[in-house]
């Protein structure tokens, strides 16, 4: 048995630390950081070659590091969810770079990402155009060299599913039908159908 006098107040404060730290346990960092590229596709398209790109890197014990083609960029935002961006050099109209991440506990992971500097415009092809007295239907197909992202009729936006050869329909009412179409560059082509 142990009187109260046995114990020394240095041994106390270090008894306790060691008993509150045992029910501790560290785990391992088994999570390689997360690379997410905006645009779709795992790549980007713009109208120049002057548009920077932009992405992120997830990652839950930070991130150290990133990357481009072995050159290393500015971490913007915290290091958990690390913001990034450069200037690619497409000029040709395609670059592939490689984009590495570290982690605080040395993991990397690694994605490549296809620059597309596209200048071409949709085509708007009209099939069909009838006007039954303020009604007014038209069909047609939008194509792009990369793809078409939207189509509107009038201003107002067509559900469609984004490709290199897109069908449309849509009914509006006047006197003619003001067809635009976007590619995922932001290139637009217009056509007034009457």
């Amino acid at each position: 048995m142990f009187s109260a006098a046995s114990f020394r107040p240095a041994v106390l404060p270090g008894l306790l630390g060691a008993a509150l730290l045992s029910g501790c346990a560290r785990t391992a960092d088994n999570f390689t950081p997360r690379i997410v590229v905006s645009g779709s596709d795992g790549g980007t398209v713009s109208q120049n070659a002057q548009a920077a790109v932009h992405g992120y890197v997830l990652d839950d014990v930070g991130v150290t590091q990133i990357k481009v083609n072995d050159q290393p960029v500015t971490i913007e935002g915290s290091h958990k969810i690390a913001n990034f961006k450069f200037q690619p050099d497409a000029k040709n109209g395609k670059a592939e770079y490689t984009i590495t991440a570290r982690d605080a506990a040395g993991h990397t992971s690694k994605e490549t990402v296809t620059v597309v500097v596209d200048t071409t415009p949709p085509q708007i092809q009209v099939k069909s155009f009838n006007r039954v007295g303020n009604l007014i239907r038209v069909s047609g197909v939008a194509t792009d060299n990369t793809r078409v992202a939207q189509i509107l009729i009038d201003g107002n936006r067509l559900n469609i599913t984004p490709g290199q050869k897109v069908e449309f329909y849509a009914e509006t009412s006047g006197i003619y039908a003001d067809i635009t179409v976007l590619d995922v560059a932001g290139n637009k082509a217009t056509r007034r159908a009457q």
